[in-house]
């Protein structure tokens, strides 16, 4: 069963950027690992605030697909999103999915570790022609995912926003020793 992190929080904070800079830094340690790029950039239907069930099933059932995928190619997988946070964008826009609640639930426990990243004071979500950059809307996406954490009791390793500097060095020293990866020297 391959180890598998997911970063999670909001459009706009960073959880590409952490997925990519883990996943180089991994690959030094000689560590062979897959990474799960953001679905609902693929996806052909409606997205953020106009988002509808069809477009929301897409991705996280796409979502769902490339995590197989990898965990098929790869003993180490880096998802960029988890179907938590991709669930609570159906969440805000269509409320809570009854046949899709137990399939949001089992995927759950399939991440080993999940990292939350999270929005930093006074930055704002850039326009990329599919990320909503309203920053109401960003803020309740974050707090839904907070309300879902822990309504379902899902651990997290959450991120401290004054400490950003110091993010891929968390996230990475969790991992090494969640995989106990021997210490080794950083070129």
């Amino acid at each position: 069963m391959p180890f598998k992190i997911a970063f999670i929080g909001t459009h706009g904070v960073g959880k590409t950027t952490l997925a990519y800079g883990l996943a180089a830094r991994l690959k030094r340690r000689d560590i062979h690992l897959d990474v799960v790029v953001e679905v609902a950039r693929r996806c052909p239907l409606p997205l953020n605030e106009g988002t509808t069930l069809e477009a929301q099933s897409w991705i996280l059932h796409s979502q769902i697909a490339d995590e197989l995928v990898a965990e098929a190619r790869a003993p180490v997988v880096i998802c960029d999103r988890s179907v938590l946070d991709n669930y609570v964008y159906l969440l805000f826009a269509r409320g809570r999915q009854p046949a899709l609640e137990p399939l949001i639930e089992s995927w759950c426990e399939t991440y080993d570790l999940l990292v939350y990243v999270p929005i930093l004071h006074g930055s704002e979500a850039q326009a990329d022609g599919i990320r909503a950059t309203d920053p109401a809307f960003r803020q309740q996406i974050d707090d839904r995912l907070w309300n879902e954490l822990e309504d379902r009791r899902i651990p997290v390793l959450a991120l401290h926003p004054e400490q950003r500097a110091q993010w891929l060095d968390t996230v990475e020293e969790a991992v090494a020793n969640e995989l106990r990866i021997p210490q080794l020297d950083l070129l």
